[in-house]
């Protein structure tokens, strides 16, 4: 039964990492090099993260700097990153990508926070099917007659409190961007 519950606080772990990889792609008022990572170029037939085919680097705080390794990828990179959701518009000197992050408006700050609920909401629900599993796990060892009844109780008291423990690093992990996203 510990082994199961091990098992359950590795994913929910997982749950809370991944909503912080998708914070970090939220972009706030500073130039991150993660903002680049969800977009793939279509490189030579194959689908590329841009990191893999460039030098990606932010020099200041309002700028990233794309130098890709092959000429003929500078079309592909500006194309994928105009196509994006992030309205970022890049410029091409022939020799580097520069993309200058314009201050975001209060407008355009809300709906990221919108958008940092919604995947909170969505790493909850994930938090949550994973206790419905581990207690469907222990129902189904208690019916086999592996585990007591005594067993069960303290497996989903223990469960819920790993639940409310990951329920709430997701809250944590919200308030902390939408502090980030909010400054000015």
């Amino acid at each position: 039964m510990q082994k199961e519950i091990k098992e359950l606080e590795t994913r929910m772990q997982k749950v809370v990492e991944n909503l912080k990889r998708e914070f970090g792609r939220l972009r706030t008022g500073r130039a991150s090099t993660t903002l680049l990572e969800g977009i793939n170029i279509d490189y030579y037939g194959s689908s590329t993260p841009i990191s893999q085919v460039a030098s990606v680097a932010t020099p200041d705080s309002r700028t990233i700097t794309i130098q890709p390794w092959d000429r003929g990828s500078f079309g592909p990179i500006e194309k994928a990153i105009m196509t994006s959701d992030l309205g970022l518009n890049p410029v091409n000197d022939g020799k580097i990508i520069r993309i200058s992050l314009p201050p975001l408006t209060e407008e355009r700050r809300k709906d990221l926070v919108k958008l940092g609920k919604k995947y909170t909401e969505e790493g909850k629900v994930a938090v949550r099917n994973i206790r419905r599993d581990g207690n469907d796990t222990l129902k189904k060892l208690e019916k086999d007659k592996t585990i007591t009844e005594d067993d069960l109780r303290r497996g989903q008291d223990e469960i819920q409190k790993l639940t409310d423990k990951y329920v709430a690093k997701c809250d944590e992990a919200l308030a902390v961007k939408e502090k980030e996203i909010m400054e000015i």
